[in-house]
């Protein structure tokens, strides 16, 4: 091992005992709007992580980057050649724009101690989801952490979402371990709720073990309201749902989205695109006779279903408790028709408000959740006890 190396792994064992750790939590989700970059101090573990978020941006996708992942997102059949690019130049142009945010924000790559990539999900694949009778669970992220180290000279960690899957997960949702270490309260009963592509919670009853932590994938968000808007309005999705504002709710395509089998099956599941998309949607509007549906009627009917897949979720598992708190993030809190469909299914002992009240942006909480996962990697082989999580998830990647 060189002398460079050994001086790389001594930080690396100094930094799983240091009093608190700069960790920038990079997030792609299935929106494929941008990338989230959060600039976190972490201090602690397990359920004594305090994480404050010191510097955050989402850089937006160009158009022509937006293109280069719809070529292989949920797709089944794409160019083997393409991936294998794309993987190692996706890597590297993530790398460049944390260089870029920290040039921006004034501050020295090296300062930070750990970069912590999600990667770009292009495909999720549960069990339930195929039919291959050899294989169980798999999801797959893009973005070679490799080449995030080396573009920026700071260790990463990435690929989350395989030890999941190698110890019996689906891989998704992980949120349930950040929402755990930072959100947990001894007297309230807590739901987070993440508006992205997909909706997930985690059920977070008053002190609670992780055990009896509640967390799943609860349909879709906004993925398949932007994937129609994006095809049929030439916007990437609809901002303020002023296009859901201009149309009517339709009961019968309503009933038939409704009808979905996902929305029924129980808690934890997971699911992504490749399940609830525009093929789906069309054969639902042939099912219900709906297909000479107005645009903004469709827009209007997808938002309500999203919405009702969100709000009989949180209320069916949240029946027991007297008092519930719901605190959203993700893209979809700036959808007001969106946001405001949820609360009014919500029963009356539900009560509605954002992260921002927890002191998380709603847009950087998913990318500040993966750098507590990265906090955890870094910290259990310095403790005495068993990690939060029992697992080591994220694979680390060295800049040299």
């Amino acid at each position: 091992m060189s002398e460079q190396s050994l001086t790389l792994f001594q930080k690396l064992a100094n930094l799983s005992i240091a009093s608190s750790r700069k960790i920038i939590g990079l997030m792609s989700g299935t929106s494929l709007d941008g990338l989230d970059i959060a600039l976190c101090e972490v201090r602690g573990r397990g359920v004594h992580t305090e994480c404050t978020v010191i510097a955050f941006e989402t850089v937006e996708y160009p158009l022509d980057v937006k293109q280069k992942i719809r070529a292989v997102f949920a797709q089944k059949s794409i160019d083997l050649e393409y991936l294998t690019l794309l993987n190692a130049w996706f890597g590297e142009y993530h790398g460049n724009l944390v260089l870029t945010c920290l040039k921006k924000w004034q501050i020295e790559p090296c300062s930070i101690d750990l970069i912590a990539s999600h990667g770009q999900t292009i495909f999720h694949c549960p069990k339930h989801q195929h039919t291959y009778a050899d294989f169980k669970n798999g999801t797959l992220q893009i973005g070679d952490a490799d080449h995030i180290a080396v573009t920026t000279k700071i260790p990463t960690f990435s690929d989350f979402r395989q030890k999941h899957v190698a110890t019996g997960g689906e891989g998704a949702p992980l949120a349930i371990y950040g929402d755990y270490c930072l959100f947990g309260d001894k007297k309230r009963t807590r739901v987070l709720l993440n508006l992205g592509g997909i909706a997930n919670i985690t059920v977070l009853p008053a002190g609670a073990e992780l055990s009896d932590v509640i967390c799943s994938d609860i349909g879709p968000a906004n993925t398949i309201v932007d994937a129609y808007v994006s095809l049929h309005f030439n916007q990437p999705f609809d901002r303020g749902g002023e296009i859901a504002q201009q149309g009517k709710v339709n009961a019968l395509l309503l009933a038939a989205l409704l009808m979905h089998p996902f929305l029924a099956k129980p808690l934890p599941k997971s699911t992504g695109p490749e399940v609830f998309n525009l093929n789906w949607l069309e054969q639902a509007m042939l099912e219900s006779s709906t297909v000479s549906l107005a645009k903004e009627d469709v827009v209007a009917t997808l938002t309500e279903f999203s919405a009702c897949a969100v709000a009989n979720h949180i209320n069916m598992v949240t029946q027991q408790y007297e008092e519930v708190e719901v605190f959203a993030s993700g893209g979809g809190v700036q959808n007001p028709v969106l946001a405001s469909a949820i609360q009014l299914k919500l029963n009356s002992h539900v009560k509605w408000n954002t992260t921002a009240s927890l002191g998380i942006d709603p847009d950087a909480k998913e990318a500040v959740l993966f750098a507590v996962l990265a906090n955890e990697a870094i910290t259990q082989t310095a403790q005495s006890s068993v990690t939060l999580t029992n697992l080591s998830m994220g694979k680390l990647s060295l800049p040299y």
